[in-house]
């Protein structure tokens, strides 16, 4: 890790003072002086800015996706690296897969700079070394099948600009989210995600709208990627892995929306098909055993539409 001399601080402020997210907001220096109710409009109206930002970069998000789902497709995993807040949010979309699409823990994976320490307690210049995110992804040993997703509000994070690097000289798809234009880190991806929120509330502080839109493109690359691996049906999450009462009842109430049967004929299905909802429901809808749905949604790569179309079509191959 290389020291910080008083030279480097003054070529990092400079290099600060370029950039979109750590821009000073002259009309905002006495929000301090202004009635609670009035801060909150304020960084209500300030949020509201965000959705609208996301959508200049929908082209690059879609494309991105798309890659991923064919990388994933063929036993690839989706991996996050960032640091600080960036990476908390990477951490954050990666533990929320396994109970929402049923995936392994190690499918869609999230590295934050420190490691685990750091999601609740900032590790002292862990964000400044390309180094420690190649031995990270050393750690995994990475594919060419693997996704990496670089995130760095200010785009020039080190952390995340040596995941991408290091990724890509693998061969893995890389992905850079940034929240600045013309950033070092979409320029080292292969596919770039520049969502330019504008100026924080409080100078400097990305942990407001450049880390809502961060969750935001989070939550579709992750989620429209499962979508596009059959972990749904309709908006249905048939991948649901049942892990407590909630989710238990969510199952149930999952399999009634997409067969409209009586709560007995469900119990007897989930029983059958060992409690998961997209067999229970294939079982339902064909009037099939579990055996054979389980067969028919390994044919069809666990797409529950395609298993329902070849359960209900003869000439389907």
């Amino acid at each position: 890790m290389t020291a910080t001399t008083p030279d480097n601080y003054g070529e990092l402020r400079a290099e600060l003072a370029t950039l979109t997210t750590e821009a000073f907001r002259p009309e905002l220096a006495e929000i301090d002086r202004l009635s609670t109710l009035d801060i909150a409009r304020t960084m209500n109206g300030e949020d509201a800015s965000v959705p609208a930002a996301v959508a200049e970069q929908l082209p690059q998000i879609a494309a991105a996706i798309d890659a991923t789902a064919e990388r994933m497709a063929r036993g690839g995993r989706l991996i996050y690296a960032g640091a600080g807040t960036a990476g908390r949010l990477g951490v954050l979309d990666a533990s929320e897969c396994p109970p929402t699409f049923n995936t392994d823990p190690g499918e869609v994976v999230g590295l934050i700079a420190g490691g685990p320490a750091a999601m609740v307690t900032a590790v002292e210049g862990a964000e400044d070394s390309k180094e420690l995110a190649r031995e990270d992804l050393e750690r995994l040993g990475l594919t060419a099948d693997d996704t990496v997703v670089g995130i760095s509000a200010s785009g020039r994070t080190p952390y995340a600009i040596g995941a991408v690097e290091n990724a890509r000289a693998e061969g893995a798809l890389t992905i850079g989210l940034s929240c600045n234009a013309s950033s070092a880190l979409a320029a080292s991806a292969e596919h770039g995600i520049e969502v330019v929120v504008g100026p924080e509330l409080l100078t400097g502080s990305t942990r407001l709208k450049a880390g809502t839109a961060q969750k935001l493109v989070l939550n579709m690359l992750s989620t429209i990627t499962m979508i596009r691996l059959g972990k749904t049906y309709g908006n249905l999450m048939v991948d649901v892995r049942a892990s407590n009462d909630k989710l238990q009842a969510r199952s149930r109430r999952i399999v009634a929306l997409a067969t409209d049967a009586p709560d007995a004929a469900i119990e007897t299905a989930l029983a059958a098909a060992d409690g998961e909802v997209k067999t229970a429901i294939l079982m339902i809808l064909a009037d099939i055993d579990a055996g054979t749905a389980n067969t028919l949604l390994a044919g069809s790569h666990g797409h529950l539409r395609a298993a329902l179309t070849a359960a209900t079509d003869p000439t389907t191959p």
